[in-house]
């Protein structure tokens, strides 16, 4: 005690102490523990400053998983304890004067606890048989057998059986010997108590495992087919597959003591169907069970980790690839739960789209595809992040597909899977399949189908007797990808052809042949080797049988020895070696054709006008043309000019007339010429003979313009003209028409000054002309059926010098003087058209035709036409039939204000067409109304002759030089024929009797422009052309100088009947 309170006192002035146990005492102790139980160790210390209590066991490690600390350390607590726990644990308790140790001896102590248990035992009679109770416990425990509830050494003696320790055995049992065997181990911490029923019979094999059971496995996993049996003696199991006779007990195969057949690894080989036998010395017994082996699940594109702005949209991607055979399901969870219920949320087949994410929905997506033997799943992170600017997105072509496979394979159709490549920031748009057949066509790569962007497999269509390999290209708005690497060879099986070729034509090369030819197959719509071709032909409408002949190699065959041009019934028929192709249709052909036989016969010429006729012909009979019609060939030219004696023949002009035509117009003649035509029919082979050629006249038009207009000898108030006749005079020149007008400084025109010259002058003077002004010339050329196109000058009267200019004239303010539109024709075209023909000469280009129906007061129907000088056509289409028009031209200029106007024709289109046969159209009704007519006219003029007070007309000279009275020209100046009127009524043209100076004066006339016809009541011929242009100074002329009682012409005459 004094060393003690010495020690503490040299230690610790301040009061201080070192460890020391106040519980356990002294430097060790004993405890004990139960096997199972909780063992707590407590070492309770103090010191100052307070000691930290650590624990340690001498013989081991701290059982780390069992155990616990509490109340500072000062209690370890090990539960479940085990035998291992027994040993020596110190305790330390230490601080900063030092420390103190105490050792606890554990010892663990165990109830019984089971080994081996006994186990219920079925015997055969004459079996042996073993029953094991092995316990252990500390201390070890004590064993008691007891038979039926009384203890075996107090039980009947049974030589059968054997008692050792904890063994009981049973040898050769005997019926009847069926009992109840009890098992107790105790010591002194407790015991265990077991029964085992011990059964002895006799039982023939029974198969407990229900018949045709399937089962079903994924590739690379293990199946176990169970075969569970009860019998006694206990049956043997024995396995066979399909009709196989042999034992399976080898690799891979393992048959287990309870039956059941276990496959280590199935493959696809393995399904199939198993058979398994129970079998002892009773009896036999058999069960039938199938094994499905399945390819598994697999997810092809996994979703990807993503960083999505707020409010963007993003899209996860699952596709996965599945046995056929089994129905997946697609689950997605967000982190490891159910999606949120959110219509932002879009679940597809192989994809989760969230449209608008917002920071909630950041986490974790998983994606599950479950069947009803696997799953496999993916997952991926999605982070949401505030909107930044956009960069610059570069797009490119996608990354060539990938992992090519093939499934589902069929005789004509297989399944192509693929994984995407990599957009490149551009959608895939669709996926390109091509193939290969590389037994045909190898090298050459061919289009097979297409599928949307969103897909990776596709369902293939394949042909027989092919050797396919396939590739993929990807296609976004940039462009396609690289093709994909090939799938492995896929070949298919021959058959017989599915098609027959196409574009099967009969056709003759020579008159006496037909060339049957079609489109050859493919090697692969082949099908299969030895591809031929069967074909077959037979004259159509003639009772006979099909001809065939069977080729290979070749696209055509030539049947000879037919009649010309024949319809014939030809069918081609694909055969190989397999079979027939399906029943051809038949295609009607022809044979060859020849040129015709015979010309079209009854040619007439119907002369329109001066520039277009009619011709009309009879048909040749189709046997006569001995091939397809293509149409009439209709050649023509111009032999000479009315004017000519000797031919100048032009070159000839070809018209043809497609179809089985019986009429044609021939445009574009020249006026006042001889032409002659032949007519040939055309076939596929060529021309037949020409008719015989026919003569035509065309009738007189307006000469074209003078060849030139010169201005000379410029002097103070005179010039000189000259001019040259037109190089196309289109019939006889009746004369010139001159006339002048001053031009002022504004470009406003003067009054107008009229003169006529005949046909063989070519020069005149002009006096009496104002100082220094300028004048615009215009002149012309006519003949009987009027003045032809006006060409114009200009000069100016000056003191010093004449200076003759062409100034460039404002077309608004100066127009043309004359008439605008010459040669106005028109001509009914069917029962809904009519065709406008006319000659134009103004600067306008605004030319319309008008129309509107007669007695009508709508408003003006307007179509515009090509407004260029010269001769026009315009087609009025859709009128009504059987109903009058009143057609007229004019020229608008930009205001829409009228230029000009022509007088008004009157056309009445034909009433619609009956099935009635038209008298009019019947040939002896037309001969009879043209005979009744002649005679009329005859009549008329002997009356009109008679009439005439002393004036005679030689008539037979008159017809002799001009053989249609009608379009005779008429004197300017009285109403006579101008070439065989009395003398006494020949006058001087006013203002051109050249005096004998070479000037002529001119004359204070007030003739104008509507003496002319410009504004007068002029009046169209019968053929179209505007005639009576000078009516107006002739009347004028007749009534003001000459008073007498002559007769009028006979034109005039009719005219008026009319």
């Amino acid at each position: 005690m004094y060393n003690y309170t010495n020690n503490l006192f040299v230690d610790s002035p301040s009061g201080e102490r070192r460890p020391s146990f106040m519980a356990p005492l002294g430097q060790s102790s004993t405890q004990m523990a139960l096997r199972g139980g909780v063992l707590e160790l407590e070492c309770i210390a103090e010191g100052l400053p307070t000691p930290e209590v650590s624990w340690y066991k001498e013989s081991g490690d701290l059982p780390s998983s069992r155990m616990s600390f509490h109340n500072f350390q000062k209690t370890l607590k090990i539960a479940d304890v085990m035998e291992a726990d027994a040993g020596d644990y110190r305790c330390t308790a230490k601080n900063s004067l030092g420390s103190a140790h105490h050792t606890i001896k554990v010892n663990v102590k165990a109830a019984p606890f089971w080994i081996s248990a006994p186990r219920n035992l079925i015997l055969a009679p004459e079996e042996t048989g073993i029953l094991t109770c092995r316990v252990s416990g500390d201390p070890k425990p004590q064993i008691a057998w007891s038979v039926n509830g009384v203890p075996i050494k107090d039980s009947p003696k049974d030589t059968s059986r054997k008692v050792e320790d904890d063994t009981v055995i049973l040898s050769d049992v005997q019926t009847g010997s069926s009992a109840v065997y009890q098992c107790n181990a105790s010591n002194e911490f407790g015991y265990l108590l077991a029964n085992a029923f011990v059964n002895v019979l006799a039982e023939a094999p029974r198969v407990l495992t229900p018949p045709n059971n399937v089962y079903q496995v994924i590739t690379n996993n293990p199946a176990f087919l169970d075969c569970a049996s009860f019998g006694s003696p206990i049956p043997a199991i024995t396995w066979f597959k399909d009709s196989q006779t042999s034992i399976l007990n080898r690799d891979p195969y393992v048959i287990h003591n309870n039956g059941t057949l276990e496959i280590n690894v199935a493959q696809s080989l393995n399904s199939g169907k198993y058979t398994c036998i129970a079998s002892n010395n009773l009896g036999t017994r058999e069960n039938h069970v199938y094994l499905e082996v399945k390819e598994p699940t697999r997810i092809l594109a996994q979703p990807e980790y993503m960083v999505v702005q707020r409010n963007r949209k993003a899209v996860f991607e699952c596709k996965v690839k599945h046995d056929p055979t089994l129905i997946p399901t697609m689950n997605w969870l967000k982190d490891n739960g159910e999606l949120p219920d959110d219509e932002r949320f879009l679940v597809d087949t192989d994809s989760l789209t969230i449209n608008e994410v917002t920071e909630e929905d950041e986490g974790t997506y998983t994606c599950v595809m479950n069947t009803t033997l696997d799953q496999d799943s993916a997952s991926a992170m999605l982070t949401v992040v505030e909107a930044t600017p956009t960069p610059a997105i570069v797009y490119e072509e996608p990354d060539p597909p990938t992992d090519l496979e093939l499934t589902d394979q069929r005789e004509r159709s297989v399944q192509l899977t693929w994984i995407p490549g990599d957009e490149h920031n551009s959608p895939t748009q669709k996926f390109l399949v091509q193939y290969e057949d590389l037994l045909h066509q190898a090298g050459v790569w061919h289009n097979l189908t297409e599928e949307e962007g969103t897909k990776t497999t596709a369902h293939l269509d394949l042909s027989p007797y092919a050797y396919y390999s396939f590739r993929v290209l990807a296609v976004n708005h940039v462009g396609y990808s690289q093709p994909s690497r090939p799938s492995r060879q896929y070949r298919t099986n021959p058959a017989a052809p599915d098609v027959n070729p196409t574009d099967v034509h009969g056709v003759g090369t020579e008159h006496n042949n037909l060339v049957i030819s079609w489109k050859e197959l493919t090697g692969l719509q082949s099908n299969g080797p030895g591809l031929q071709y069967k074909v077959n032909w037979r004259q159509k409408d003639v009772e006979e049988d099909w001809l065939s002949e069977t080729v290979a190699n070749t696209s055509k065959y030539v049947v000879s020895g037919t009649p010309t041009f024949v319809p014939y019934e030809v069918k081609v028929q694909a055969v190989n070696d397999y079979g027939n192709g399906p029943a051809p249709e038949a295609v009607v052909g022809y044979s060859g054709e020849d040129v015709p036989m015979s010309a079209p016969e009854s040619v007439q010429v119907l002369v329109q006008n001066g520039t277009l006729a009619e011709v009309h012909w009879e048909p040749v009979l189709t046997s006569m043309v001995r091939g397809r019609l293509q149409g009439y060939k209709v050649s023509y030219w111009r032999e000479r000019s009315l004017h000519q004696a000797e031919a100048q023949q032009e070159e000839q002009q070809v018209l043809l007339f497609s179809g089985n035509r019986t009429d044609g117009r021939l445009p574009g003649l020249k006026p006042y010429s001889l032409y002659t035509l032949n007519i040939r029919v055309v076939n596929g082979k060529g021309e037949g003979p020409p008719s015989p050629n026919h003569n035509f006249e065309t009738p007189e038009g307006v000469p074209g313009p003078p060849s030139f207009l010169r201005i000379k000898n410029t002097d103070m108030d005179s010039l000189t003209l000259e001019w040259g006749p037109p190089q196309d005079n289109n019939g006889r020149l009746t004369g010139y028409t001159l006339k002048y007008q001053p031009v002022n400084s504004s470009n406003e025109l003067g009054p107008v000054e009229e003169m006529m010259f005949p046909a063989n002058e070519t020069t005149v003077i002009l006096a009496d002309l104002k100082y220094s002004t300028r004048y615009k010339f215009y002149f012309n050329a006519k003949t009987i059926k009027g003045s032809g196109p006006t060409i114009t000058e200009e000069a100016v009267t000056i003191m010093d010098e004449a200076f003759i200019q062409q100034p460039i004239v404002d077309v608004f303010k100066v127009r043309p003087i004359g008439p605008a539109f010459t040669n106005v024709n028109s001509s009914v075209v069917g029962e809904e058209g009519a065709v406008i023909s006319w000659e134009y000469f103004g600067p306008d280009k605004n030319v319309y035709v008008e129309y509107i129906v007669e007695n009508s007061k709508e408003d003006w129907t307007k179509e515009c036409v090509n407004g260029s000088s010269g001769s026009q056509t315009h087609l009025i289409k859709g009128l009504k039939p059987g109903t009058s028009y009143r057609v007229r031209l004019v020229v608008k200029d930009h205001s829409e204000a009228t230029i000009h106007s022509t007088e008004e024709l009157v056309i009445t289109l034909p009433a619609m067409k009956s099935d009635q046969v038209d008298l009019a159209t019947q040939g002896w009704f037309i001969g009879l109304m043209c005979a009744i007519a002649l005679l009329i006219l005859v009549l008329l003029i002997i009356c009109f002759i008679k009439r005439n007070k002393g004036g005679k007309y030689p008539v037979k000279e008159k017809e002799d030089a001009h053989q249609d009275p009608e379009i005779q020209p008429m004197k300017d100046d009285d109403g006579t024929f101008g070439e065989y009127s009395d003398t006494e009524d020949h006058k001087p043209l006013k203002g051109s009797r050249t005096p004998s100076n070479g000037t002529v004066k001119r004359d204070d006339s007030d003739d104008s422009l509507v003496d002319y016809g410009e504004g007068g009541d002029g009046q169209f011929n019968e053929d179209g052309s505007f005639i009576g242009q000078y009516s107006g100074k002739k009347e004028k002329d007749t009534h003001e100088g000459n008073e007498s009682s002559e007769a009028p012409s006979p034109v005039n005459a009719m005219n008026s009947f009319v």
